[in-house]
Formats: C-alpha cells, structure tokens, sequence
C-alpha cells in the first residue's frame, strides 16, 4: 500500500520547529511522495521554479537518500533525460496498535508497506512500562528481521485503548488501563528510539487506516468502531479531527434514551456503551436465560442464526443510530464505517443503525451516505498508526529537520 496522505499529526511530542520560508528540498519531496518518477524538466514545470533551483533541492534530497535516480525518460533529442523519484527504502517506521488483550507490531517502509509483522496477547493492566517495554523489544527483533538497524527507524505510531491527549501522547484517565494515566508514552519510548513518537486512540488510527486503504477519496467520513467498548473517529475535509484535548469522536459515553438509569463503566449512568457494548449484549442474552460463557460468543450467535441474538444485536443497532443520526447532523458524513468486533456478526447490527439514521436524519444528509462494514479489517489500526507516524516525520518542517541530521 502507498502511503499520500497529508493529515496533520501531532507537535510537541517530536520538538519540531516551523519551516522556513520558500520552496526547500522538503517541499519537492511532498511531490515526489505519490511515488510518480519525473525529471527536473517536469518538476519545474509543475512547481513554476527555475531549472536551477529544481536541481538544487533534487541533489540535496538525493544526499539523504528519500529520493533515487530511476530509468531513464523518453528522449525528445540529445541525452536522454534522468529522472527521479520517492524512494520507500530509506529509512522505516514502526507501529504498534495496543489492545486490552493484544498487540500488533510491524515495521513499514516509507510508502507504508509492511516489511515484518507480528501479533501477540499482551495484557495492558499490566502497566505501560511492561506493554512499552515489550512493544520496543518486538520493534528490535523485527528489524532485526529484515536486517535493518535502530539507524534506520524514523518514528513510531503507537495506538491506545483509551483516551490520548494527542499533543503530548499521555492517556487520559483511560477506564481499562490501570496505572497509565498521565504516562509520558513518547518519553518512554525515546528511551529505546530517539525519534519521534507520535501517539493517538486505537478508533483514530483506525479510522486513518481505513480511510487510506478503502476510501481514500472521502473527504467527510467517520469510523466506528464497536466492541468492549464504542468511539468513533471523525475525518473532516480530509483531516482527522481529534478536538482540542483529543476526545472527539467519544460517542460511546453519550446518553440515550433506553439506557435511562443504567450504570456505565466511566462512572455515569445512561451512557450509550451501557447498552449497545458487547458485554451489554452478552447480558442481555444472559438476561433472557441464553448461555453465553465469553462476551465474544454473541458474533458467533448472531453469525449462526440464533433469533434472539439477532434481535438483541438489531437493537442495539438502533440505539448506535440514535447516536449517529446526531453525528449526521452534526458533521454531514459522506460514508459511515462501522468496524471493531461487533461489526463482525454480519448485517444485523448494520441494519438496526440504518433503520434509525434514515428516518431520523434529513432527506439531503442522508442522499447520498452509506452506511457500511469495514473493509480493512484487522489491519486497519497498525496501517493508521503508520501513516500518523509518517505523515508527521516527512511533512515539510520535520523532513527539513531530518534531513539535516543525517
């Protein structure tokens, strides 16, 4: 997969400083980005620069390695025009997507592809020293598989399982990750990798991951994802919307009408997870005397044709469409993703949320949205950490700065 988003990512978590002004080497990079070969000739042409200056920032970018001489161009008469393009082997990137149980690890290249993956069981109660300290372990070993070195590791994008101050990459007193409230995530890590950490909510990067995998030309799209627990991540004109402490997108902790005087796990009552969450489902199949021994045993239900769960998931469906048709209003979304596991029972829970949305919301917001299945699948969040950490490392300021490094 080639990675040509432009999403801002995060500031103070990698000290950068502003660019300076006119057109740099960093600026012909974002070009060269889409993988596209071109000569000088054309570089020039597309940016209204001089010859000379276009070959200026091409032998400064060449120095660094991001870019690379490639086959020659058709010739028009004389020596055949060189040509240059983006060159994905540079340098790499690590993600990690941290779950309440799991973790996926991988090491990219520059245009995003997977060079080494790995999934393993983790427990995040355990603490963030032990998680951190096991992701950093992981990263080693996997460049270690590809026979590349911690030299050539330009940043890392980690996802949490709960709420992130993106800006600085602490978690926000998240409700299933006892002991890392207020961590300094980044810091710790920069112990191991002294680069840039960028780090964000597991629903965000899901939804960068899907929106750069399967959708890439919406501009307006939200993902939600629901599982243990329900959030959502909000693309807005092409940008991921964190908000101003990174808690956009917290749907899961709205209230709504049927979960009027029912205790949620965040400590307030009526809260739209307390109803529409797996384990809320799983209850309440209890409830009706079906046996259910793991939460996770509601998707194969549903998936096997048992009635009740059907009708338990379908409403559930319908409570998330409570909530969304606000969303709809609010934020006139081109595509609605729903992703995590619960999407995974099939159609039922998807059609209880339509069923809801399209009565409820206005004829024209609801033209032309689609309300569908994730696409990415579990790959989504690993994808959206990489891009989070890519899209911060080569923006224009912090290229300039990379560059200059090495």
């Amino acid at each position: 997969m080639t990675v040509v988003q432009t999403l801002p990512a995060a500031d103070s978590q990698s000290r950068t400083k502003k660019a300076a002004p006119g057109f740099g080497a960093s600026e012909l990079f974002q070009i060269l980005r889409d993988g596209r070969p071109r000569t000088r000739s054309e570089l020039a042409a597309a940016t209204g620069f001089a010859r000379s200056t276009i070959t200026a920032r091409v032998e400064e970018l060449l120095q660094t390695g991001f870019i690379t001489p490639v086959g020659d161009a058709a010739s028009t008469g004389g020596r055949p025009p060189a040509r240059v393009a983006f060159n994905p082997s540079a340098r790499v990137v690590a993600a990690g997507d941290i779950g309440a149980t799991h973790a996926t690890v991988a090491v990219m290249d520059l245009a995003g592809t997977t060079l080494a993956k790995t999934r393993e069981q983790i427990q995040i109660a355990d603490g963030p020293e032990p998680v951190l300290d096991r992701l950093t372990e992981t990263v080693s070993s996997l460049l270690s598989t590809i026979e590349r070195t911690s030299e050539d590791l330009i940043a890392v994008g980690i996802g949490l399982p709960g709420p992130v101050e993106h800006s600085t990459g602490k978690p926000s007193q998240p409700p299933i990750m006892p002991g890392w409230d207020g961590f300094d995530v980044p810091a710790y890590v920069q112990r191991t990798y002294d680069v840039a950490v960028l780090v964000d909510n597991d629903v965000n990067i899901m939804a960068l991951g899907e929106r750069a995998v399967s959708w890439p030309e919406t501009e307006n799209m939200v993902f939600l994802k629901v599982a243990t627990g329900i959030g959502s991540g909000i693309i807005s004109s092409g940008q991921l919307q964190r908000g101003e402490k990174g808690t956009a997108g917290d749907v899961g902790h709205i209230a709504v009408n049927r979960a009027a005087g029912i205790a949620c796990r965040c400590g307030n009552i009526g809260c739209l997870e307390a109803i529409a969450g797996r384990p809320a489902v799983a209850r309440a199949l209890r409830s009706a005397g079906v046996d259910v021994p793991n939460d996770t045993d509601v998707i194969a239900l549903v998936r096997q044709g048992n009635i009740l769960a059907s009708q338990i998931m379908r409403q559930a469906g319908r409570d998330i469409g409570e909530v969304l048709n606000m969303c709809v209003s609010l934020l006139n979304p081109a595509v609605i993703v729903i992703g995590g596991s619960m999407a995974e029972a099939g159609e039922q829970l998807i059609a209880g949320i339509r069923e809801v949305v399209y009565a409820r919301s206005t004829p024209l917001a609801t033209q032309d949205l689609s309300i569908v299945q994730a696409r990415t699948g579990a790959d989504a969040g690993i994808t959206g950490a990489a891009i989070m950490a890519l899209d911060h490392v080569l923006a224009p300021e912090n290229l300039q700065m990379l560059a200059a490094s090495q």
